[in-house]
């Protein structure tokens, strides 16, 4: 089996597995805050779309991946099954009932930025499909989040650089696909200028403190992704030059060498094999970025290939990986 491109047989996989946990409500984390016991609900009733896959963002990239797996190998056997699932859970009244979640004064951070990010990379995903039904009913959800960009970026002053959900070069890269999708010009130009006021004076990146324990991204690589869809390639090249100058030399080191992980019913822990996979998205698509006789390319994609090795082996087993995993091996094996 081929295992650096996504295939028909690993799109079956990951959908089967999506499937089991995408409407499985417990074990659950939610992210809520109780402003009186009125508010101490189960997640099915707080979230009537996304209460499965452990917590709710995992539960929107599970959908966004099984949204793409049916665009990319409309013919799979699971195919059907996600095709019901969609019909099910993207109706007006269900999206009615997320959206009224985000509108309590509790609310406001919910999930800012990973989830935020994720909504709209869903979004971008299910406008491409055949069957337009999906993405008009998600919208107006899209639009509360894609609002939410507008209003925190500009008031935003720093950057979040941790390697987990908080990290905001990750909410800029995956919103931008979003934008130029949805053709929103406005909203394109707010993320490439936060981009270059956030990340654009940044050199020498030693990345001394990758990994931590808990890390799914890398803050380094997330960065230099960030940057690279959302400035232009003359611009591009010339800041990774000074971001990470050693790239061909293979420096810094801790960013070529993949995480050890050891204990994967720990959720923390587990955490790594996300970065392995996201590190692996990361190098793949700043390789393809690269001249093909550029010395970095090379370095990039070896590196991209020794992460993808020791992240897929473990996509499934245990739930605390087996939640969310899958969606980040589909954006490793997708680049290009």
């Amino acid at each position: 089996m081929d295992q650096t491109h996504l295939t028909a047989d690993l799109a079956e996989r990951f959908a089967r597995i999506a499937l089991a946990h995408v409407r499985r409500e417990y074990p659950n984390n939610p992210d809520h805050v109780l402003a009186g016991p009125e508010d101490a609900r189960p997640p099915s009733a707080l979230h009537p779309i996304f209460h499965g896959s452990y917590d709710w963002h995992s539960c929107v990239h599970s959908h966004w991946m099984l949204a793409r797996l049916l665009r990319r190998f409309p013919e799979i056997p699971a195919a059907a099954a996600i095709r019901a699932l969609f019909d099910a859970q993207f109706t007006a009244d269900k999206v009615a009932g997320e959206c009224a979640y985000l509108m309590r004064p509790t609310a406001r951070g919910f999930k800012r930025p990973y989830g935020w990010a994720w909504l709209l990379k869903l979004a971008e995903e299910l406008a491409r499909q055949d069957d337009p039904r999906w993405s008009w009913t998600l919208a107006p959800l899209a639009e509360i989040f894609a609002q939410r960009f507008r209003d925190f970026l500009p008031i935003a002053t720093y950057p979040v650089r941790a390697g987990t959900h908080f990290n905001t070069g990750f909410g800029l890269r995956m919103a931008a696909d979003y934008a130029e999708a949805a053709g929103d010009a406005g909203l394109t130009a707010l993320l490439r200028d936060t981009a270059r006021r956030w990340y654009g004076a940044d050199a020498g990146c030693p990345a001394w403190g990758e990994p931590s324990g808990d890390d799914f991204l890398s803050p380094a690589l997330i960065e230099a992704e960030c940057m690279r869809r959302l400035l232009p390639a003359a611009e591009f090249s010339p800041w990774l030059a000074c971001f990470l100058p050693r790239i061909a030399e293979g420096e810094p080191a801790t960013l070529f060498r993949p995480a050890t992980v050891t204990d994967r019913s720990d959720g923390k822990i587990a955490h790594l094999d996300g970065l392995n996979l996201s590190r692996a998205w990361c190098w793949r698509a700043i390789a393809a970025a690269l001249p093909p006789e550029d010395a970095r390319r090379a370095a990039a994609e070896e590196a991209a290939m020794r992460h993808l090795a020791a992240g897929l082996p473990h996509i499934a087993g245990d739930y605390m990986g087996e939640h969310w995993l899958a969606s980040f091996a589909v954006l490793a094996l997708e680049v290009g």
